[in-house]
């Protein structure tokens, strides 16, 4: 029974705490079901990052590791402790928080974009057709020349590294449309225009810097402290947010990654690791039907792997009514019923719940002040406790953003900055490609050369018959087409296939 980690105080019961005997009125999430899933959500303003924060402090302290996107840069001062005022001693005392102290948690800062945090980066193999297709916004017919790129770079051993790469497979799919067209299904030169612009689009926005080496580690994001302490791994996402396809399609090639790595375990008396999804509704905004339903059996069946999945969203219908059954804890804060769309959330929201008979659900959550919510977490044997209107323990953290100085300070004690602060730059399809197009052309210049001086004194049918064989300055002979037509063909020979995951293991593809 030691080993049992101790519950999480999400706060104390404000309209019936008679109802919890056992705890003094204080709510608790157990972190034996923690894995089960939960959602924040409630209008701006409300106290949901607060929330965030006092939820991944708590995991933090019984050893759990937790990874979250920093959407307004206030997440941060986790890293930092906190300040004791009187109105923070106050809710201390309201809520009966033994043992407090103002104290930061162990931070380790990522950025896709590099400056924020440490490099967050993926191989294109990695990411895949599927989830690239969604990142640049391409339609069914260029989604399906994409694939036929990633097929025909497996075919001939070419490895997908970083953008520049997948370029040089698509001038190469250009230069041979009729063949690969033949070969894998028709590929026209308007959709390998499409996707080229789209590479653009997707570079003008930063999102190359997350295409290269060296990858991200899932081990990297697991890790604990010496004392035991879960590291929070914070992404700054404030500038990534307004990618919206790009940020929700990183986060969720990350859940991906670990439904596919991870090995089952079962139920255990702690997650291995939890995982929030902030502005949740981005991930399900305009997303297929077949995408969606990926994601529903991904968040179902990644509990037995040991990861809690914590979706953070305005409104709870933000989430699919498949995926939100299975959220087992729920914290609302207050939402404003002004407009019809408030007032379906609101109806949602109450219908979520467990009754309580002595609260109006759909009434309270209109009246909630900031720092209050509706809450009700798993209990014994898995059965969710009836709704609670909870005054939100304070975390013991700064809430609010850190300075640059302070940010500085974390980074450079980061157990993971040396691996991944400096790019890698291995061999890859663009410089293989290349090198085959100078061999190629080399082996045609050096016959080309010897015959020019055979044939100094030849004119007319001699000269003509050397130009078609060799080529001239401005068209290419028989000799270097073939040269270079057997150049793209030897990757054909290597006869191996370039490990991917294509959204991982929701799509059932082995890395």
């Amino acid at each position: 029974m030691a080993n049992i980690p101790p519950p999480i105080l999400v706060g104390k019961a404000v309209t019936t705490p008679e109802a919890l005997p056992d705890t003094g009125g204080q709510v608790f999430l157990q972190p034996n079901l923690a894995n089960r899933h939960g959602l924040v959500a409630g209008a701006t303003g409300t106290g949901k990052t607060v929330t965030l924060m006092t939820l991944a402090e708590g995991f933090s302290r019984i050893g759990v590791p937790v990874f979250m996107a920093d959407v307004k840069g206030d997440v941060a001062g986790l890293a930092m402790p906190g300040t004791l005022n009187d109105k923070l001693k106050a809710r201390i005392e309201e809520i009966g928080i033994a043992g407090y102290v103002n104290e930061g948690s162990p931070v380790v800062f990522w950025d896709l974009f590099g400056k924020l945090g440490h490099p967050v980066r993926a191989t294109v193999s990695e990411i895949g057709p599927t989830l690239l297709s969604r990142m640049l916004e391409l339609n069914d017919t260029q989604s399906g020349v994409l694939d036929i790129v990633f097929r025909l770079a497996d075919d001939r051993g070419l490895l997908l590294l970083d953008l520049d790469d997948l370029r040089a497979l698509l001038n190469l799919v250009a230069e041979e449309r009729k063949s690969v067209s033949t070969d894998y299904g028709l590929v026209s030169t308007p959709s390998i225009g499409a996707i080229q612009r789209a590479l653009l689009r997707l570079e003008s926005d930063g999102g190359d810097m997350f295409f290269g080496e060296p990858a991200l580690e899932l081990a990297d994001l697991m890790r604990t402290t010496t004392d035991g302490r879960g590291v929070i791994n914070i992404l700054a996402a404030d500038s990534l947010v307004l990618k919206p396809r790009l940020y929700s399609s990183f986060l969720l090639w990350l859940l991906s990654e670990l439904f596919e790595q991870l090995p089952e375990v079962g139920d255990l008396d702690k997650p291995k690791l939890v995982f929030v999804f902030d502005e949740a509704h981005l991930l399900f905004e305009d997303a297929p039907k077949a995408l969606q339903q990926r994601v529903e059996q991904v968040v179902r069946i990644i509990r037995s792997k040991g990861v809690g999945v914590y979706f953070c969203s305005q409104f709870p219908d933000d989430v699919p009514d498949e995926m939100l059954g299975q959220l087992g804890n729920r914290v609302q804060h207050a939402l404003r019923a002004f407009t019809p769309r408030d007032q379906k959330a609101v109806r949602t929201a109450a219908e979520t719940f467990v009754p309580n008979p002595g609260l109006d659900v759909a009434d309270a959550i209109a009246r909630l002040g900031t720092g209050e919510a509706l809450v009700s977490t798993l209990q014994a044997k898995g059965v969710p406790m009836p709704v609670e209107q909870t005054l939100i323990a304070a975390p013991r953290c700064r809430m609010g953003a850190i300075t640059d100085a302070e940010r500085a300070a974390v980074r450079a004690g980061s157990p993971v900055g040396a691996k991944y602060d400096t790019t890698v730059d291995r061999e890859s399809a663009e410089e293989m490609l290349a090198r085959k197009i100078e061999v190629a052309a080399g082996q045609a210049d050096a016959p080309a050369a010897k015959g020019a001086e055979s044939d100094a004194d030849e004119g007319g049918l001699g000269q003509a018959v050397r130009n078609a064989v060799f080529g001239t300055k401005r068209r290419q002979g028989m000799v270097e087409t073939m040269a270079k037509q057997t150049a793209r063909t030897i990757g054909s020979q290597i006869g191996r296939q370039v490990l991917r995951g294509l959204l991982g293991g929701i799509f059932g593809k082995g890395r």
